[in-house]
């Protein structure tokens, strides 16, 4: 009996142990574990340099691709150095390039024409002997007024498009009427350029005195002041056409035409000659001398000052003396000056018609009166010279 109960007793202990030695091992692996755990914590710089390593490998990778690169984007650059200065860059700009380069192979080719018939011009003024060489207007007229004698002359012959040197006429009949300066005119839709389609400064609406509409129509050139003082003629504007072509008969103008009082059109036509006859007569009124000549002149525009500057930037220098002076400009025309000026205390008429551009003309009247001083000083001299 006592053997039966010790058999199951025994595999009870037996058991016990088992657990017991299952428990422990189980024990000892977790603190193993934990053990390692804790020893390898500084693992993540390791993990760090991993990356870093990484980073710097990738670098690498890169500096190689961008060396292996470096040859076609030293080519492209090559080919950029290549293009033209200011060639647009892509696809987009392959047509306006070829636009472009035509425009100005066509505008390179105007301007050599140009200087071309220029040079030929002034060469050909040489070779006759002409005085007038090196100006490089297309017609030049000079005239001492005292003595009448011509001093300069080209392309005189013919009457040609005289553009805004229209306004002198259309000044003259003005102040020839005795209508009253000091009378209110208003600009309205009928004085708007519709030929041209040049701007003013005068807005519809706008009033001004008569005086100060003749004083911009000859200092600024102001078309509207122009039209506005032919529209209020007696009779309006048929009459006053009518008066400038009677006028200009008078003055014995007889190769002139006028159709309208601004100039902008092209079938107001003139002579030097008869510009010079036209010249005299305003230059012996007060009013179209100073206003013709006055260097600026401000008036009151939507309650607002508003300065208006002389076209003939010569009037500003002081050491000429303008008796009268009136510029011009329309395609058909070209730029024009017309001037009488003082030269060594002569009245001297210059007139210079479809010139190159605006420095042309002021340029070539710096000449002339040049020219004028030497010649009149070699006159004074030698009395055997005429």
């Amino acid at each position: 009996m006592h053997v039966g109960l010790f058999l199951p007793l025994r595999n009870v202990c037996l058991s016990s142990l088992v657990c017991l030695s299952l428990a422990l091992a189980s024990t000892q692996s977790f603190a193993q574990s934990t053990g390692s755990s804790s020893t390898q914590a500084p693992k993540p710089k390791s993990s760090q340099a991993q990356t870093a390593t990484s980073k710097s490998t990738t670098a690498k990778k890169n500096t190689a691709n961008n060396t292996k690169s470096k040859p076609k984007s030293t080519a492209n650059a090559q080919k950029k150095k290549a293009a033209p200065a200011g060639t647009p860059q892509g696809t987009r700009g392959v047509k306006s390039t070829s636009n472009t380069s035509k425009a100005l192979a066509a505008g390179a080719t105007t301007a050599a024409v140009t200087n071309a018939a220029s040079a030929k011009r002034a060469h050909a003024d040489q070779q006759s002997g002409n005085p007038s060489s090196g100006l490089r207007s297309n017609v030049v007229f000079v005239q001492d007024l005292s003595s009448k004698a011509v001093l300069f002359s080209r392309n005189d012959e013919v009457a040609r498009p005289i553009a805004s040197i229209t306004k002198l006429m259309t000044a003259l009949i003005v102040v020839d009427a005795k209508q009253p300066l000091d009378e209110i005119l208003q600009i309205t839709q009928e004085d708007v350029d519709v030929v041209k389609f040049s701007r003013s400064r005068l807005a519809v609406g706008q009033r001004l005195s008569r005086g100060d509409m003749l004083h911009l129509a000859l200092m600024s050139s102001e078309n509207r002041a122009a039209n506005a003082l032919g529209r209020h003629y007696p009779g309006g504007m048929p009459a006053f056409v009518a008066a400038m072509n009677n006028k200009a008969r008078e003055l014995g103008m007889n190769n002139s035409r006028f159709v309208e009082p601004t100039g902008l059109s092209s079938a107001n036509v003139a002579t030097p000659r008869d510009l010079v006859k036209l010249m005299q007569a305003t230059a012996a009124r007060s009013s179209i001398r100073y206003y013709s000549t006055n260097q600026q002149h401000e008036i009151s525009t939507r309650g607002h000052a508003t300065l208006f500057r002389n076209t003939n930037m010569l009037v500003t220098n002081p050491n000429w003396d303008i008796r009268v002076s009136k510029t011009g400009f329309i395609n058909e025309a070209g730029q024009c000056l017309v001037m009488v000026a003082r030269i060594n205390n002569r009245d001297t008429a210059i007139v210079l018609l479809n010139a190159d551009g605006k420095g042309t003309r002021i340029g070539d009247a710096v000449k002339i009166r040049q020219l004028v001083q030497n010649r009149q000083a070699v006159a004074m001299n030698n009395p055997s010279v005429n």
